[in-house]
């Protein structure tokens, strides 16, 4: 059944009359080391920015296609690969190396691992980012993880990979007790007490994605902006990102997730200010959203430049899936969600209202990953 529900913000209505957030490391001049870094990576290509003007009475939707981001399909190896270039330099001592002077050091790095647990393109961007400066790295993947994206991890780059029989949650604390034992880094992309530095890094790291997108946009504001969360780390860093930008009037930013693991919704829906954990059944197909926890970062921020959240079932993002491979986008199970909830929005009078969405509206989506699961996307476009 085609399902989605909207939740106001509470503490962003509260937070917004008292509150002001410094997103000024998200500014552009605070960003260029991080631009520098990855535009001297021999695989560094601007992703498309895709205009649907018109579509279903709205202005446009702006679709950034990060399927096309270094050859992995996702946008996640922008903060693996800041977050491990900054432990490296700060392992060697160099401050802002390029990276021939990074390689000048290939014994130390043969000898640093990395570790990280993912639902699939986090552990893919680690994984290429390790192999590209010569470590080594293993990535730990949640139960119910096809063997397709586990190999893909093994093939973007250095890592050893094991789909383990734990939630995702646990699997985090797992692999930081690893990182602990055996003096290991620990590069995940979701933050708690004590461990904030490679989070803040890695969403730092996707602040490219937005510079890019706002200068093929020519700084045009959106009047919305729909961002996908599974922890909230890209969400977070690009709400920031735009928040920053347009300091004076913040785009609309709502938050997109899997029904049964809405950790934001239910953060949101209680509305105390605290982080709280998705209560749903832990099933659905958008597996790079199947997080039950915000991270801590991201909601600092989100709590106050977030509107609503919204959650979504399997057919909504299945059929935006099928709508975007019409507009000749490769949009995956969860990269297809923030254009799912446009879908969807733009055909219901009544979340047309509650999102506030007019024929002057102008909505930036990003698609976060492509066929990364190519047999069930195959099948979802084909309707089987």
């Amino acid at each position: 059944m085609i399902d989605v529900k909207i939740m106001p913000n509470h503490c962003a209505l509260r937070l917004a009359h008292y509150e002001l957030l410094d997103t000024s490391e998200y500014s552009f001049a605070a960003t260029e080391p991080i631009r520098k870094l990855h535009k001297s990576l021999s695989v560094y290509n601007e992703t498309p920015l895709i205009e649907l003007k018109n579509f279903k009475g709205v202005r446009s939707i702006f679709i950034k296609d990060e399927s096309q981001r270094f050859g992995l399909k996702a946008f996640k190896g922008l903060g693996g690969v800041w977050a491990i270039y900054k432990v490296i330099s700060r392992e060697l001592g160099l401050d802002n190396p390029t990276l021939e002077e990074i390689f000048t050091h290939r014994d130390e790095l043969a000898e640093m691992t990395f570790i990280t647990t993912t639902d699939g393109n986090h552990g893919k961007g680690v994984s290429w980012a390790a192999g590209l400066f010569g470590c080594k790295s293993y990535v730990y993947m949640p139960r119910g993880t096809v063997e397709v994206r586990a190999q893909a991890i093994r093939d973007a780059g250095s890592a050893t990979v094991e789909i383990t029989d734990m939630v995702y949650d646990d699997c985090v604390k797992f692999t930081a007790s690893l990182a602990e034992k055996n003096h290991w880094h620990l590069i995940q992309d979701t933050s708690w007490a004590g461990y904030e530095e490679i989070p803040a890094q890695i969403m730092l790291g996707y602040s490219t994605l937005a510079y890019e997108a706002l200068r093929q946009m020519n700084y045009q504001r959106p009047t919305h902006i729909f961002l996908q969360a599974g922890v909230g780390s890209m969400a977070g860093a690009i709400a920031a990102v735009f928040a920053e930008v347009f300091k004076e009037n913040p785009p609309r930013v709502t938050i997109i997730e899997p029904t049964e693991v809405a950790c934001f919704y239910e953060t949101m829906r209680i509305g105390d200010g605290q982080i709280h954990s998705a209560t749903g059944n832990g099933q659905t197909m958008m597996a790079g959203l199947n997080c039950a926890t915000p991270c801590e970062l991201a909601w600092k921020i989100l709590r106050r430049y977030a509107a609503d959240t919204a959650t979504i079932s399997d057919d909504v993002a299945a059929e935006a899936m099928r709508v975007l491979a019409e507009e000749k986008i490769i949009s995956g199970e969860s990269g297809c969600a923030g254009f799912a909830l446009a879908n969807a929005a733009l055909d219901s009078d009544e979340l047309r209202r509650a999102l506030e969405l007019d024929e002057h509206s102008i909505i930036f989506v990003i698609n976060t990953e492509g066929d990364t699961d190519p047999i069930n996307y195959q099948c979802v476009i084909r309707n089987a």
